[in-house]
């Protein structure tokens, strides 16, 4: 059912998530008009307090962290606010719920952003209260379970209240501009897209590297790691949208369907081809940091580093490998896509001499950036001027396109902008289907066997490198080099 919800009901609503992403996204939609006039947003949380203690507390979220040039209109959207204390585990507190959120005129989007293990009892009480209807969509926040099997428990349970067409899974990496400008890029210009394949790429890279440790996060990263907590999300995201057919249209239907296809036809991981890491004591922008061992408090057998080496096993990407890698404490933060194309099969110009007269020619290379600069810059061979008189000479130039500069005037929304748009409007074409998560639990979960039944532990690596040797040397076998 299409409808623009007039009610927004916020899980979570006190939590970290909510005072640096959602409040200030709906604030930043509400002051560009983006969002209904009678659109009411109810927050909820364990925390008791009243409509007025919450609007204070929003506007603390918000002038922290909401940029300046946009705090103009906070009063107007405090006014949209509302609050009711929930203890989603006691049934009897969904009744209040549910009078506090009243009866939409035209439908209700929730936004749950709770621990996995209270996803069960909250449809319960969202059922019992009447808060499951037909007119009503879900979103579900990551993490959404540690396993295939507790993934699926989770569907289910949500799947007991709403159908698939109302259940909105967010990954907020397809919310990022720059992201859906890989779409863009591939689908919109016919340079590209013919030498999109097994025959003119060599090999793919994906990095999302963090500077930061824990930050906070002790008890969640610990139980996770680098592999459940990046790898089988937002990096199976990018190698789907990078290695994903033509949809026959931009909509949700058509474009997820393409993601599982590459999914489905990722090659399980063989031994030898993954590496794990765990960061200790080092520095990072010249100022000291602790290992991860001293961050815990213990030894502990987490990865906070895994470099992969995949394939997708289709006639496009036939001996094309894609390499995954993303840590923490890493030499700086980013997020980048690395279209490494093949070498001509000949070439013309004479090679160099002893006194570097001649061409060295260099394969072409995309580099698409996410974060922290949202770019794309795609390297060319080009004649270095001059006579030439001892034969011509190349270089390699970079084509730059600083996607900030090119769009100067253009508001750059962050990703939770557009998503919790298109969670109110019903747009589920960013988010993601039960099918994708359980195809990407199912090649993170046999990574995992291998790792056991190999009994592979994390090999150190020193805070402020890019990660342990054996992630060099997984791609260097191969003749490949890591951009960095």
């Amino acid at each position: 059912m299409s409808f623009t919800a007039d009610r927004l009901l916020l899980f979570g609503a006190t939590g970290d998530l909510a005072q640096r992403m959602l409040l200030p996204s709906l604030a930043a939609l509400d002051a560009d008009g983006l969002l209904a006039e009678d659109l009411t947003i109810i927050g909820t949380a364990r925390s008791e307090m009243d409509d007025a203690a919450f609007r204070d507390f929003a506007r603390g979220a918000l002038e922290k962290f909401l940029p300046a040039e946009r705090q103009s209109g906070i009063d107007s959207f405090l006014e949209r606010l509302f609050y009711q204390a929930l203890d989603a585990t006691a049934m009897a507190g969904f009744a209040d719920l549910a009078a506090k959120v009243g009866t939409p005129a035209r439908g209700l989007a929730i936004f749950l952003s709770t621990a996995p293990s209270l996803f069960e009892p909250t449809i319960r009480g969202l059922q019992s209260a009447g808060l499951a209807g037909d007119n009503v969509r879900m979103c579900l926040e990551k993490p959404l379970g540690t396993d295939l099997a507790s993934s699926c428990a989770i569907n289910d349970a949500v799947a007991a209240a709403f159908p698939e067409n109302r259940i909105f899974r967010i990954d907020h990496y397809l919310g990022k501009e720059t992201v859906q400008n890989l779409l863009a890029l591939r689908f919109a210009n016919i340079m590209f897209e013919p030498l999109w394949n097994a025959a003119h790429i060599d090999h793919v890279q994906i990095t999302v590297a963090e500077t930061v440790g824990l930050e906070g996060r002790v008890a969640f990263y610990d139980d996770a790691g680098a592999l459940r907590d990046m790898v089988q999300n937002h990096m199976l995201q990018l190698l789907a949208l990078v290695a994903m057919e033509p949809p026959a249209h931009f909509d949700a239907t058509a474009v997820r369907d393409e993601k599982v296809k590459v999914l489905r036809a990722l090659r399980p991981v063989a031994s030898g081809e993954t590496v794990t890491g765990q960061y200790r004591a080092g520095a990072i922008l010249g100022e000291a940091v602790p290992g991860y061992d001293e961050e815990l408090g213990k030894a502990s057998p987490t990865e906070t580093f895994v470099a992969i080496k995949a394939h997708v096993d289709n006639w496009r990407w036939k001996g094309v490998p894609f390499y995954l890698r993303t840590g923490k404490r890493l030499p700086k933060r980013v997020t980048e896509i690395i279209i490494q194309f093949r070498a001509v099969p000949h070439s013309i110009f004479a090679q160099p001499d002893s006194k570097g007269n001649g061409a060295v020619m260099q394969p072409n290379r995309l580099v698409i950036g996410i974060q922290p600069e949202e770019n794309i810059t795609l390297s060319l061979m080009a004649k270095v001027p001059g006579l030439d008189r001892e034969g011509i000479r190349l270089r390699q130039v970079p084509l730059d396109i600083a996607l900030p500069d090119a769009f100067t005037g253009t508001v750059r929304r962050i990703a939770y902008e557009r998503l919790l748009l298109d969670l109110v409007e019903g747009d589920q074409t960013l988010f993601v289907r039960r099918d994708e998560v359980e195809a990407q639990w199912e090649w993170v979960d046999a990574i995992r066997a291998l790792w056991e039944a190999e009994n592979l532990t994390p090999k150190t690596y020193t805070a402020g490198s890019w990660g342990p040797s054996a992630a060099i040397a997984l791609a260097e076998r191969d003749g490949v080099t890591w951009h960095e």
